[in-house]
């Protein structure tokens, strides 16, 4: 196994359209390990991601009877909560953790943009249902905080976005001048899913498991555009009880991960597994395969997973992460012969 630090650029690079060409080929290029991580944020980026990042916790352990509310099994479990309802690897449901959809960007807000979505779309309800919420008695600022942090990543999101359309107009033949940008700015169906990987079971050890092992997440490819990740928050709960018995307060982070070896990792080109870390002021930005059609290529979709902390690694660890996936609406081309509805219906279907 190797770690390594991915290739970084500065959010100020990004807003004068000074990245240059080489390093967004060493971050998405075929031979990259398809991320790149974006310093520099805005300072209120490190408050909003411990404060949502914190709710993760609160939600999943809200009693079995709220959670069933927030389901919408219609939607195959892509709005709202879902736990236990994606196939991984062997075939099996994951019940690692918990996920709570949300259709983040802005514009879906209008009930009239989700209400015409519904009507052109009425089999697709994964992308036009409208979101669900926890009740502002159960959850309170929930809300709130999931729409804040979302609008931010979907800002630097754009700005990564307009800096691949500058390289692919120059390296593309017929490119579309600044369609990336319009897609990550525009979408109406561009989702964030707020992940809670549940505490390791006790009953299964995973400290002499292969370093490939991706027993929290099986390894997957993204099938939208770019995915925008926070790092991960790893929670000991059984130190800081997700009770609001007492009110919301964002919870303690460890200062580490509890095992050297959970985290997030990429499987590169050369199908060695690689350890990528995310500092907790940066953002990172995955390939998915969206991109790689539009790109033709250029830019590659790139295979990862989680590996979770071994049982006994300091006690009731969770982990929380934030993923933002923009992607096109539904009606836009992925390539010759297939809109992003197409397409994404192929990989709903493969999952659930």
């Amino acid at each position: 196994m190797a770690s390594e630090q991915a290739v970084t650029v500065s959010l100020d690079e990004l807003r004068n359209d000074a990245v240059p060409f080489q390093k967004l080929e060493e971050a998405f290029g075929p031979s990259s390990l398809g991320i790149l991580l974006v310093k520099d944020l805005p300072q209120a980026f490190v408050q909003h991601r411990q404060i949502l990042l914190s709710y993760s916790s609160y939600l999943a352990n809200l009693p079995k009877e709220q959670l069933e509310k927030l389901e919408n099994p219609e939607a195959k479990w892509l709005v709202g909560w879902s736990c236990g309802k994606e196939k991984l690897k062997d075939n099996k449901f994951d019940t690692a953790k918990g996920s709570f959809y949300v259709n983040c960007n802005p514009s879906f807000a209008d009930t009239e943009v989700q209400a015409e979505l519904a009507e052109k779309y009425p089999s697709f309800p994964e992308y036009t249902a409208s979101n669900i919420w926890p009740p502002e008695e159960v959850l309170p600022g929930f809300e709130e905080a999931f729409r804040t942090l979302c609008l931010m990543i979907i800002d630097v999101a754009t700005l990564v976005a307009r800096a691949c359309d500058k390289y692919a107009v120059a390296k593309i033949e017929g490119y579309k001048p600044g369609y990336l940008e319009h897609v990550v700015k525009t979408s109406h169906v561009t989702k964030a899913r707020l992940l809670h990987y549940f505490p390791p079971s006790s009953k299964v050890d995973t400290s002499t498991a292969p370093l490939d092992d991706d027993d929290w997440c099986a390894t997957h490819v993204d099938h939208g555009c770019l995915t925008g990740l926070t790092s991960a928050m790893f929670v000991d709960e059984a130190a800081n009880p997700p009770t609001l018995s007492d009110g919301f307060a964002p919870l303690t982070e460890m200062g580490s991960p509890p095992d050297p070896r959970a985290g997030l990792y990429i499987r590169s080109r050369s199908d060695e597994v690689v350890k990528v870390s995310v500092p907790r002021d940066h953002l990172a930005f995955q390939t998915g395969q969206a991109l790689e059609l539009i790109t033709r290529g250029k830019f590659r979709a790139v295979p990862h997973f989680v590996r979770g902390a071994a049982p006994g690694k300091g006690g009731a660890i969770a982990r929380n992460t934030l993923a933002v996936f923009t992607q096109p609406n539904l009606w836009e081309m992925v390539d010759e012969n297939r809109d992003f509805a197409a397409f994404a219906r192929q990989i709903v279907e493969q999952n659930h």
